[in-house]
């Protein structure tokens, strides 16, 4: 068995290497690039049973490199983007191993590798599979809010989006939730708000609540077809709107 390895961190490499070693009980051999360009030159000259591939590389995505040589092996994804390529990529059904991962995880897409694909029998990547991810991950590296600057009576304190779990309308301001529980004045509307997050992280709920999909722990049914949220940090539940509630819905399974 002969195996490609496309990772630019060392560490990151050789947790794979000591991975591969665990799992397979025949002989393989591997070869390493931590760019396209070793990759392609890889690539040209040898033929490989299947390959390991972050998404960054040192000089670009590995996207490129899949869209200018012919692959005619299946590709085990170990990237540390989010769920939002992960789910472009199940849905492609080529496995997917999201950094940090585990021993487990790895035997798992393995596993997933051996019972899809007979040694011989894949004979090419499918395009739309890569137009696929290289779209999701276009998305993902779209400049949307990271932070919000807040000012304290002690000074200026940062809030990063990634912790934000509600933003709720108060008059000319908004307060946000953290998910621990602290609330932070922002000094902006709520609308001038939602246009500057991900669509695909946060959904306006109703005229003056904006939540993350990240902090929902439970949604239940509510009169006059509205839903009752529960969130990371949150005292109270936040409530769709009646005319919000479907496209909430449709929004979750995205």
């Amino acid at each position: 068995m002969k195996i490609l390895i496309l990772e630019d961190e060392i560490p990151a490499y050789q947790k794979l290497v000591n991975y591969l070693n665990d799992t397979f009980e025949e002989e393989f051999v591997h070869d390493l690039a931590r760019s396209n360009s070793e990759g392609k030159k890889l690539l040209t000259q040898n033929k490989y049973d299947f390959i390991l591939s972050d998404i960054q590389l040192l000089d670009g995505i590995s996207f490129d490199l899949f869209d200018e040589v012919t692959i005619n092996c299946p590709i085990i994804f170990c990237s540390a983007h989010d769920e939002y390529l992960f789910k472009a990529f199940n849905t492609n059904g080529i496995a997917y191993i999201l950094k940090p991962f585990s021993k487990s995880d790895f035997k798992k897409a393995i596993e997933k590798y051996q019972a899809l694909f007979n040694k011989g029998s894949y004979n090419k990547l499918n395009t739309n599979t890569i137009s696929n991810l290289k779209s999701a991950l276009k998305e993902e590296n779209t400049s949307y809010k990271k932070r919000f600057v807040i000012k304290k009576a002690k000074g200026i304190q940062l809030l990063n989006v990634t912790n934000v779990s509600l933003i709720e309308a108060s008059g000319d301001f908004c307060i946000a939730t953290d998910n621990i529980g602290k609330r932070h004045t922002i000094s902006q509307s709520l609308g001038s708000i939602f246009q500057q997050l991900n669509p695909n992280k946060f959904f306006k709920i109703n005229r003056s609540q904006i939540i993350s999909i990240d902090f929902i722990e439970n949604i239940e049914n509510h009169f006059k077809n509205r839903l009752l949220i529960s969130y990371t940090g949150g005292k109270e539940k936040a409530m769709t709107s009646s005319s919000t509630t479907s496209d909430f819905r449709k929004w979750l399974e995205k």
